[in-house]
């Protein structure tokens, strides 16, 4: 089992159901709340061990009660904690706000997670993985220590620049993987992209500032993946009955570097990520949402049988 280790996020989602969302200084009644454990490095923590990785959590939870049921959830999913540290304050939290027309409104507050520095993630956490993920709602200080790190370290860099923002000219080199949607590559590339031929544009405008290579997921249309100098590749979605995109894209990620970090070949790993996403999208949440790898084996097995039997 290949090791990797999530460098990121954890939060605690604070989820309220209302009619209509409430207008400048009105009251409305909220339908209940929920407390979904979430976070974009938690989920794709959660998404790399579910889908079989070896997979070691390095961020901050505060000293708080939402601390042990963080930490419990990553556990309870295979993920390792030990590189899970406490600060003083709260814990992340994300305050989201869903509307019966599936709108949603979210507040995120990122208590311990905006304390992890440099010195949290440390040399020897790193040593034998075969690949780091990384985020951006952690400090640009500690994800850009551990980039460096984990080139010393030979481990891959998998990043996942969301929430989007500049990323430096000389942090491109550092990147094997950048993982971006339409949002975050058209952000970053100034190249709208609406379709798997403006993300092969987004794509190379990437690897020409140093990023080896760039994954654009495009949702319901698919994703494109590209290296420095070999041809593109297009994978199309699976048609499911979405309920809830939550985490749909961080099931992605994780799933894809847990197939890469066990030696499949792209186009193999984006045919499970592909089929560990759309299981995803059929389920409400986060981290209760992330299938585990029989089930996106059992998928893709059925989506093989149906190709081969011949068509009426």
């Amino acid at each position: 089992m290949s090791r990797i280790v999530v460098i990121g996020s954890i939060n605690m989602d604070l989820v309220n159901h209302v009619a209509e969302f409430p207008k400048p200084g009105e009251t409305v009644h909220g339908r209940g709340v929920e407390f979904l454990p979430g976070g974009k490095g938690a989920n794709q923590a959660v998404a790399a061990s579910l889908a079989g990785g070896g997979v070691e959590m390095i961020g901050a939870v505060g000293r708080d009660s939402f601390a042990q049921p963080l930490l419990d959830s990553l556990r309870e999913r295979g993920v390792g904690t030990d590189g899970v540290l406490a600060k003083d304050g709260t814990s992340g939290l994300a305050f989201i706000t869903v509307s019966d027309a599936g709108e949603n409104e979210i507040i995120l507050s990122e208590g311990s997670n905006g304390q992890v520095s440099p010195e949290d993630v440390r040399e020897e956490w790193l040593a034998g993985a075969s690949a780091i993920i990384l985020q951006n709602e952690i400090p640009w200080v500690a994800n850009v220590h551990a980039m460096r790190l984990a080139r010393k370290a030979g481990a891959k860099v998998i990043y996942n620049p969301a929430p989007v923002r500049p990323i430096p000219a000389e942090a491109y080199p550092l990147i094997d993987l950048l993982v971006v949607n339409e949002t975050e590559a058209e952000g970053l590339s100034g190249i709208p992209v609406a379709d798997a031929a403006d993300a092969r544009r987004a794509a190379a405008e990437l690897i020409a500032r140093g990023a080896s290579g760039v994954l654009v997921t495009l949702g319901s249309k698919g994703s494109f993946y590209a290296e420095a100098g070999a041809d593109g590749l297009f994978t199309p979605a699976r048609k499911v009955r979405a309920v809830d995109t939550t985490a749909a894209g961080d099931t992605f990620i994780g799933a894809f570097a847990a197939a890469i970090a066990e030696g499949k070949p792209p186009a193999e790993a984006l045919a499970f990520a592909t089929a560990a996403s759309s299981i995803t999208v059929t389920r409400k949440g986060a981290q209760a949402s992330i299938p585990r790898r029989e089930e996106i084996e059992a998928v893709m097995a059925t989506a093989a049988k149906a190709e081969k039997e011949p068509r009426a």
